[in-house]
């Protein structure tokens, strides 16, 4: 059987981390379930020596060998495309983008082509060679849905995408987004929590389980109320402490008033002329710098189709000077 193998020499700053968290931010293409299974199969080596134990903290300084059997992981790297992005920041370790709606983050079953990564392929031929064997998600640290747009980070280089990977996996990110919400909360403000898992009868949803999911914390503040296509709506600014798939979306269904434009989870029930997409925008991103640790603030503008139904409801375009943050933890 013929396998893909992957060699990484461990960062001294993550010494002590476990060796199945470890491989998944060296391997974000890759499970962390999926790298147990290959772990208990002998098929992790560290520092020359078969390991068969998740748990295992790693060393700095430490060398792993990873055996990827070919039948379970596409080790291509995407088709390159042309870049056309709004460069919100960008150094030697790092590029922020203003991801506009409508584009996938990373090729997938059904979106093989005309994702960010593609592009990011285009702008720099390099990273073929130097991300070879991370499979179709070279620099990616975390995602955004299709129809979210706003600021997302990519790494420069594996370390980079190691650190930055872990920065977002130990919750050290203050990640702020714009809804626009069918109906308004009973609250002004509040704190929503709970398990999400796959929905158990769709499973191209997420939902609130009561086992088997992935704690999920996601904070909210009113700032107006309108009417949207003859619907009463709230623009809101929320905060995830944590990073879930579909998180904001399905938090605000729970509580009755789903993003507008979702028709997943109920938010274009109602209206009239619904918007052509989920009224949802990663406004605002704060993050230690991955070599220095000095904290960066990114800001990506509220794109048209937003403000225009911010201003057909009635409600005024916030300013992120007043945007509530953690710094760090």
């Amino acid at each position: 059987m013929s396998e893909r193998r992957l060699e990484f020499t461990v960062p001294p700053d993550s010494a002590g981390t476990r060796l199945d968290r470890c491989l998944s931010r060296l391997i974000p293409d890759s499970s962390r379930a999926f790298l147990q299974k290959l772990i208990r199969a002998e098929r992790v080596c560290c520092d020359g020596v078969p390991c068969d134990l998740p748990r295992r903290p790693v060393t700095g300084g430490m060398r792993i060998e990873v055996a990827i059997p070919e039948d379970d992981a596409d080790g291509s790297i995407p088709a390159a495309e042309p870049f056309a992005f709004d460069i919100l920041y960008e150094d030697d370790w790092m590029l922020v983008i203003d991801k506009p709606a409508g584009v996938v983050v990373h090729p997938a079953a059904g979106n093989p082509a005309g994702t960010v990564v593609n592009a990011l392929l285009g702008r720099y031929p390099h990273w073929e060679e130097l991300f070879a064997g991370v499979g179709a998600r070279p620099g990616i640290v975390h995602r955004l849905d299709k129809d979210t747009s706003g600021c997302l980070v990519v790494a420069k280089t594996p370390d980079a995408q190691y650190k930055l990977s872990t920065l977002f996996a130990e919750r050290k990110t203050a990640k702020t987004y714009l809804a626009i919400v069918r109906g308004v909360p009973a609250r002004p403000s509040g704190e929503l929590t709970g398990l999400i898992g796959r929905h158990p009868v769709n499973r191209q949803k997420m939902a609130l389980v009561e086992r088997g999911g992935k704690t999920a914390v996601t904070r909210y503040r009113v700032r107006g109320e309108g009417e949207f296509s003859g619907c009463k709506v709230a623009l809101l600014e929320v905060e995830i402490l944590t990073g879930r798939t579909h998180q904001i979306r399905v938090h605000m269904a729970s509580i009755g008033t789903p993003v507008l434009g979702d028709g997943v989870y109920g938010g274009t029930r109602g209206i009239e002329t619904p918007p052509p997409r989920q009224m949802l925008h990663a406004w605002h991103l704060m993050l230690p710098h991955p070599a220095d640790g000095r904290m960066l603030s990114f800001e990506s503008p509220v794109p048209a189709d937003m403000a225009a139904a911010i201003a057909a409801a009635g409600m005024v375009l916030p300013s992120a000077g007043g945007v509530s943050g953690r710094n760090g933890a």
